[in-house]
């Protein structure tokens, strides 16, 4: 038997969703904007990634639940559900208000997996400790993403930025590759790349050695002017041991080394509570039982939404109900994600979120 009050409230929700996703996505099919705003409500209610136990609390008029999985299975597998068309007008605006009085957009690249089935890339947006999903990719099976994929994301945001924007990196020591420097060197970009202990390095002076050699006993070292791999590829690296750390964080950036700088690199773990929202805490992705990349794509985009969803409710509640510590001044800027003074979102400059399905 189903819950009729949390049909109800799912239901209400999804009105409130629809109204957001007609007027930020006014090309879009009704019926499109009604599935999507259903299976949003759904996702935020339910948090499962189980087709059938989200099919089961769909607000639909059909009691059977073989209908119902069908409904969400062909929502799944519809091609024209661009993940990447749809997220646009929110990414834009969250990009616009973080880049907001000269602040650095601060960007974070990481690479979550689910077992051995799939490896999911993430491009996020970090706000304060947390982050924000911009951009991702799909891939079947456990291997790393490589910079083919991390390119593709880097592109679909650099077109969603305002212009002259200033955008910084973050990336874990899996990913900083020649390739992913120049991309960065050519766009003008700043980066702290968090680096192996095995990369060649020129230091200027002397043989050519490890990141690991110039790191050993040193607790803070910073060498301008080096150059990495074979490639030779130019940058700077700050070296930091900070006591209860195992290992060192040997940074890459393309500004002057410090101490500071090299901090600048903590804020990359506004991701972890991103992955933990979408996986064990939250909607629970690593529970799914879908096999094929493109539909956990969509299901990643209808999780997306769901967290921008909450987001802008918890903002709400914030500016209208604050609590004694939301009225006090942080100096961050993490109540500003762009999402304005309610749901729904304008199309962003160049907006691609044009489609037609039924």
């Amino acid at each position: 038997m189903r819950n009729k009050r949390t049909m109800g409230t799912i239901q209400k929700m999804a009105e409130e969703i629809g109204r957001g996703l007609r007027q930020a996505l006014p090309n879009a099919r009704q019926t499109v904007v009604r599935k999507l705003a259903l299976a949003v409500g759904a996702m935020i209610e339910a948090r499962t990634p189980n087709t059938a136990e989200l099919a089961n609390v769909l607000p639909l008029e059909t009691e059977r639940q073989d209908m119902r999985e069908q409904w969400l299975r062909r929502l799944l597998k519809n091609p024209l559900l661009s993940g990447s068309a749809i997220l646009e007008p929110w990414a834009c605006r969250a990009l616009e208000a973080a880049s907001q009085n000269g602040q650095r957009v601060v960007l974070s690249l990481d690479q979550t997996d689910l077992g051995d089935r799939f490896a999911v890339l993430m491009l996020g947006l970090v706000l304060g400790d947390r982050a924000l999903p911009l951009a991702w990719r799909v891939e079947a099976g456990p291997a790393n993403i490589g910079f083919k994929g991390q390119a593709l994301l880097l592109e679909r945001v650099r077109a969603w930025l305002p212009t002259g924007a200033a955008v910084m990196v973050l990336a874990d020591r899996f990913y900083p590759a020649a390739e992913l420097f120049e991309w960065l060197h050519r766009h003008g970009w700043h980066y702290r790349l968090r680096l192996k202990s095995n990369i060649g390095v020129d230091p200027g002076f002397g043989d050519i050695v490890t990141t690991g050699e110039l790191a050993a006993g040193f607790v803070e070292r910073h060498l301008p002017n080096v150059r990495l791999f074979a490639s030779g590829v130019p940058t700077n690296l700050g070296i930091l041991h900070e006591a209860g750390h195992d290992e060192p964080w040997i940074i890459a950036m393309n500004e002057t080394p410090t101490r500071a700088t090299v901090r600048d690199y903590g804020s990359r773990w506004g991701i972890e509570p991103l992955f933990s929202d979408l996986k064990s805490r939250g909607f629970h992705l690593e529970a799914t039982h879908l096999h094929a990349p493109d539909r956990l794509d969509r299901l990643l985009l209808i999780m997306a939404l769901a967290l921008y969803w909450c987001v802008w409710t918890g903002l709400e509640d914030a500016r209208d109900h604050p609590t004694a510590l939301e009225k006090k001044p942080t100096g961050k800027p993490i109540l500003a994600i762009g999402l304005g003074e309610s749901w729904p979102a304008a199309p962003c400059r160049g907006s691609s979120a044009v489609f037609g399905y039924s």
